[in-house]
């Protein structure tokens, strides 16, 4: 199921939009500690297609999409 979240990103240097934390609807905020990866690729868990963001949260792999303007994650991966 996907989850609609609000993220803070900024482009860098070289104009790529690269996201530092993703605030849950509830108000808490997680920040990203990298960015592995980006590439176009679809949610197998969620549905939906759009930039895949691989992110590292709390020490663990998290795949944040960027769809039509919307950010979301699989809600069946909950962040902590």
């Amino acid at each position: 199921m996907k989850q609609y979240v609000s993220v803070t990103a900024i482009f860098d240097e070289d104009g790529n939009l690269l996201p530092i934390n993703i605030v849950w609807e509830d108000g808490r905020k997680f920040p990203i500690d990298k960015v592995t990866d980006v590439r176009y690729a679809a949610s197998l868990k969620a549905g939906g297609a759009g930039i895949r963001y691989t992110c590292q949260i709390g020490g663990k792999e998290r795949y944040l999409f960027l769809e039509d303007q919307r950010w979301f994650v699989d809600a069946k991966q909950p962040l902590k």
